[in-house]
């Protein structure tokens, strides 16, 4: 799994890239099907805007993509609210996906007792 982490209106630092590949990676725990994950880091000039520091997440797996945005004062808190949205919507995803698989299992397996009895 690759972790790219790009900015807008910010240098990223060494410091930062380990930040966000430690607390995003750690959502790979969760799910084993994920192919890559793209982080956007963003400042916003504006003085009057509130949560001037913004983080994006695309996190692509073999059977779609979850994209989240947390915004907050300093770009660390953004990260540690990116990261803990980001984890609760993987595991809503895989539970969906668990679940999708295990009701084709069944319906295969109804399928099957039909054709069973149709030949009986």
């Amino acid at each position: 799994m690759h972790i790219h982490v790009n900015g807008k209106n910010i240098e990223i630092t060494d410091a930062i890239k380990a930040y966000v590949k430690e607390k995003i990676g750690k959502v790979a725990n969760h799910y084993d099907q994920i192919t890559g994950i793209d982080v956007v880091l963003s400042v916003i000039k504006n003085p009057a805007a509130t949560g001037k520091h913004v983080a994006e997440v695309s996190c692509k797996m073999n059977t779609g993509v979850v994209h989240c945005e947390e915004a907050a004062e300093s770009m660390y808190a953004s990260i540690d609210l990116l990261a803990d949205k980001l984890s609760r919507q993987v595991k809503k995803f895989k539970d969906k996906a668990l679940s999708s698989d295990k009701a084709s299992i069944r319906n295969a397996e109804a399928e099957e007792k039909v054709e069973e009895a149709v030949e009986s």
